[in-house]
């Protein structure tokens, strides 16, 4: 992209000073989901799916969490193929189940499940210390399942410390089974998880792929609560966003944002030439834990290169405003 170009795309984000509420889009109202995870992106999947390219050859999720995007995306048909990646490798071995086992996996949940009913509080403590030792994936989906507003929580030594929800006993049986089972039609037979970090997924893309990158908002990864396994160093993220412009990489990035007057992170440098966007991605999951009602304002920067294959900033912004008639066959 043209150094005019870049510069385009730094001003207009003077003026995107207003959130953007993602538009309902039909083709969404019945992607399945198989995991409950805070933080996903289920309702912004409205906005982002829509600046994926239809010749998208692989959409990358370095973040996967709860894949919202990734299985939005498949469910139209827009990517050829996706890779799913964490850093987490529990998450990942359970993303590997759902994608290649469900009924198996099904199967395991609902032993849990059942099992729990003599003493829930106990159970769910017994589970998350044998998680904890084992990293077994059918354990992690039960915690995700009964832990309190879906809030994966991790002590300083990396261990699941997250409380249950005494009210639920997560979702049923047959409810699980069918998002898993859902989810795992979705997905196949063109997406496969990987475990590793997010450099080697995200300059590793080629031209015709699109990374989608949710990395932990800046300032929250290395909390006492610790929400995320793994923390990040923003000078190396913002030193290999700058790698990915200098390679052309398409890519999108939720990153900083606001919820109620507080601020999450410092926006991405203007220097990098990035669109950036600001969507209103609804109730804070977290402020609700906490008691509160605070409505959540998320930053979206799209990189030159697919600003670029999408038409130019004014074709961007259209996607989001527009008929939805482009899902999936737009340029």
């Amino acid at each position: 992209m043209s150094d005019t170009a870049a510069g385009r795309c730094g001003r207009l984000a003077d003026v995107m000073g207003n959130a953007v509420p993602p538009r309902r889009l039909a083709a969404l109202e019945n992607v399945p989901h198989a995991i409950p995870y805070q933080g996903s992106k289920r309702l912004l999947a409205h906005a982002i799916v829509p600046l994926l390219p239809s010749d998208t050859d692989t959409l990358v999720e370095p973040f996967a969490g709860s894949a919202a995007i990734t299985i939005a995306a498949r469910h139209v048909g827009i990517p050829r193929a996706a890779r799913i990646g964490d850093v987490n490798e529990p998450l990942i071995a359970l993303w590997v189940r759902i994608l290649e086992e469900p009924a198996a996996l099904a199967d395991d949940y609902e032993r849990l499940w059942h099992e729990q009913r003599a003493d829930p509080r106990a159970y769910y403590d017994e589970i998350r210390a044998k998680f904890n030792a084992t990293g077994d994936a059918h354990l992690l989906l039960y915690l995700l399942a009964r832990c309190v507003k879906a809030a994966v929580r991790y002590n300083r030594d990396g261990a699941f410390n997250q409380g249950a929800d005494h009210r639920r006993l997560g979702a049923k049986p047959a409810t699980m089974r069918a998002r898993l089972i859902g989810t795992s039609r979705t997905l196949n037979p063109s997406t496969v998880a990987v475990a590793g970090t997010y450099p080697e997924m995200l300059l590793g893309a080629a031209a015709r792929d699109v990374v989608y990158l949710d990395p932990p908002y800046q300032g929250v990864s290395r909390t006492r609560d610790h929400r995320y396994m793994a923390g990040l160093d923003r000078d190396s993220f913002v030193r290999h966003l700058a790698e990915a412009v200098a390679a052309g990489t398409s890519f999108l990035l939720s990153y900083d944002g606001t919820t109620g007057t507080k601020r999450y992170g410092e926006p991405i440098p203007q220097s990098l030439g990035l669109l950036h966007l600001h969507l209103y991605a609804g109730k804070s999951s977290q402020a609700t834990l906490n008691g509160l009602d605070h409505d959540t304002v998320e930053s979206l920067y799209v990189s030159p290169a697919l600003v670029d294959r999408l038409g130019g900033a004014g074709a961007v912004l259209a996607r989001l405003s527009g008929p939805p008639e482009a899902l999936p066959g737009t340029p």
